[in-house]
């Protein structure tokens, strides 16, 4: 499955998108480097990703990145609840970031910037 010009978001902590920032590029945080592949959520699911993962967390950021320009090395892969989310098989380039925003906590639960909705 390969969907053309569609924006999918990472959530990082601060240091991660510091680090992507000065580097240039990333292969992820320390479960992508695991997994082998860099976990993305389209705006649907990235509530659930961020209650899931990142519970109570602050400083994080969501960037977004539009798929077109990630080539074949974006699989959709079926994952949490037979849904299919975008991976990446491939370092992530700072130039591939759209934006990138933060990603507050508003009464215990992390609130997404409007450009998603």
């Amino acid at each position: 499955m390969h969907i053309i010009d569609m924006l999918i978001y990472k959530i990082f902590r601060s240091e991660e998108w510091e680090l992507l920032q000065t580097a240039g590029r990333t292969a992820g945080a320390p479960i992508d480097l695991a997994d082998g592949y860099i976990h993305f959520s389209t705006a649907s699911q990235a509530q659930e990703t961020a209650d899931k993962h990142f519970t109570g967390v602050e400083g994080l950021h969501v960037a977004a990145i539009e798929t077109e320009g990630l080539g074949t090395n974006l699989k959709w892969e079926v994952s949490r609840g037979g849904a299919k989310f975008p991976h990446l098989y491939d370092q992530l380039k700072v130039d591939d970031v759209k934006w990138c925003l933060p990603l507050p906590l508003t009464q215990g639960r992390h609130k997404f910037p409007d450009p998603m909705k």
